[in-house]
C-alpha cells in the first residue's frame, strides 16, 4: 500500500498552537506530513526567527511524532510537493478573510500540477484568532504568549526578545 504524503507549507514564524493543531489533525488523514518552511515569504512580514531556527523548533515540538518531517523549501510549492511525491497540500483557514487568497493559491497550484489536491482545514475554535504575526507582536511588546505557543517555542521567543525564559 502506498504511503500518503502531504505538505503543510507556511512561514511558521513562530509555530503556534494553531499550527500544531492542524499538524496533529492532519495525521488522522495522511501517513506522512512534511511541515515545509517557505524560504521566500508570499506576503511581506517582519521575521523573528531564521529559517533554520523555525525548522529546528518544528522538529522539537513534534519530536514525539515520527510521521512529521520538518524542512524548508524555496521556489514553487508544487515543484517541492511533486519532488517529494506529496499530492496533498494542507492549508489552515482561520477566517473568511483567509479564504480568497488561499482559494486563488489552490487554483494556481492545481493549474501548475493538476494531480495536487488542497485540503483546507479549520482550526479548533479556540485557535481561530491566532496568527504568527499576532503572537510575534504580542511577544515583542512584552505580552504573555504562554497560551499561544508550545513551551519550547515560548522559551526561544523569550530569548529572542532578550528576556529570561519563564518556563
Amino acid at each position: 500500500m502506498k504511503k500518503t504524503t502531504a505538505v503543510y507549507p507556511g512561514s511558521f514564524d513562530p509555530l503556534t498552537i494553531g499550527h500544531e493543531d492542524i499538524v496533529r489533525r492532519s495525521l488522522r488523514l495522511v501517513d506522512h506530513l512534511i511541515v515545509a518552511v517557505a524560504e521566500t515569504a508570499t506576503q511581506a512580514k517582519s521575521g523573528l526567527f531564521a529559517i533554520d531556527e523555525r525548522v529546528d523548533l518544528i522538529r522539537a515540538v513534534f519530536a514525539d511524532e515520527p510521521r512529521v518531517e520538518a524542512t524548508s523549501f524555496s521556489g514553487l510549492l508544487v515543484d517541492f510537493a511533486r519532488a517529494r511525491d506529496a499530492r496533498i497540500i494542507v492549508r489552515g483557514l482561520r477566517a473568511v478573510s483567509d479564504f480568497e487568497y488561499e482559494f486563488q493559491m489552490a487554483l494556481m497550484n492545481r493549474s501548475l500540477w493538476p494531480e495536487v489536491e488542497v485540503l483546507f482545514m479549520a482550526p479548533a475554535t479556540r485557535h481561530t484568532f491566532l496568527s504568527s504575526s499576532l503572537v510575534r507582536e504580542v511577544g515583542r511588546l512584552g505580552g504573555d504568549v504562554t497560551d499561544f505557543v508550545n513551551p519550547v517555542v515560548k522559551s526561544r521567543m523569550d530569548r529572542a526578545f532578550g528576556r529570561a525564559a519563564t518556563e
